[in-house]
């Protein structure tokens, strides 16, 4: 029996160090036999996990709200690049992805109104983010923005929209704010104008949208990971849409949302946690009959 165990402790150092020897990704294994043969993938390095949240980070808890719909590969890359961005910032944090699974258009804001009421009493602040949009300045500022909305995508930054009003991509508030301007409208469906808004009512609310200052990177703060060629908006407006786009909803926020939450799953992405929520928003046709495309 012992040389039995020698024989089988030599055969599987040998295979381990073969291994080692012959992955690379790419190319024939040189010499012999082997030749033209595809080398093995190489297993991937463990990834590096940042720091864990402690006492000292303080107080506030940021939930990251991500509306979603499709986009595995922006999403594969945004989880651990904003958690490790977040944690080297000792900002306390929680992933949510706002994965939207019914058969209506995309719906941005009610997705975010979804978030909100589901993020838990742990969290109190959000930051309504978007998935394809990586801060690229670690002088970015995410902490707890007391003094009002802080809008860290600002119009002299994002490498896309350059208007006065624009308060898209990145916007922080704490949960009481939020609350006070009742959420977004539920009546925007399909791609834009939610964020146009929203605006008015932060204006509404008496609150006032603060900017990043002292950022010299200019367009170049942020990544945009979207490829508009591969990937088309939808910016189609149906019937009433094209009125309904510019008015004011002074009656539907977070306190009229209707939703259904299909699952609650707590994922890890290359060593960073998050939770997908999977949500089944309804639609009233009467009130807003350009939530489908029939």
């Amino acid at each position: 029996a012992f040389p039995l165990f020698l024989l089988a402790l030599l055969l599987g150092f040998a295979s381990l160090l073969w291994l080692q020897l012959s992955c690379s990704g790419e190319g024939p294994v040189p010499g012999g036999q082997h030749r033209g043969v595809p080398r093995q993938p190489c297993p991937p390095p463990a990834p590096l996990q940042p720091p864990q949240e402690e006492p000292s980070w303080g107080p506030h808890r940021l939930a990251l709200l991500v509306p979603f719909r499709e986009r595995f590969e922006e999403l594969l890359a945004f989880v651990p690049y904003m958690h490790r961005f977040l944690s080297k910032k000792r900002i306390r944090h929680h992933i949510f992805i706002l994965n939207q699974v019914d058969h209506f258009r995309f719906n941005r804001a009610s997705l975010i109104n979804v978030g909100f009421l589901e993020s838990g009493n742990d969290t109190d602040y959000i930051a309504m983010h978007d998935v394809d949009l990586l801060p690229l300045n670690e002088h970015l500022d995410y902490s707890f923005p007391e003094a009002g909305p802080f809008h860290v995508a600002s119009p002299e930054l994002h490498p896309l929209y350059h208007y006065k009003t624009y308060v898209g991509g990145i916007l922080l508030l704490t949960k009481q704010h939020y609350e006070l301007c009742n959420g977004m409208s539920n009546r925007f469906w399909g791609w834009g104008r939610e964020d146009d808004e929203f605006y008015r009512r932060i204006k509404g609310a008496g609150l006032q949208v603060r900017r990043p200052s002292g950022i010299t990177t200019g367009y170049e703060t942020f990544q945009h990971l979207h490829d508009p060629a591969w990937r088309k908006r939808d910016q189609k407006r149906i019937a009433a849409q094209k009125q309904e786009q510019f008015k004011v909803d002074r009656e539907g926020g977070l306190n009229n949302v209707r939703y259904r939450i299909e699952s609650r799953t707590d994922l890890s992405v290359a060593g960073a946690p998050c939770t997908v929520l999977n949500i089944l928003l309804d639609c009233d046709t009467n009130e807003t009959p350009w939530c489908t495309f029939g």
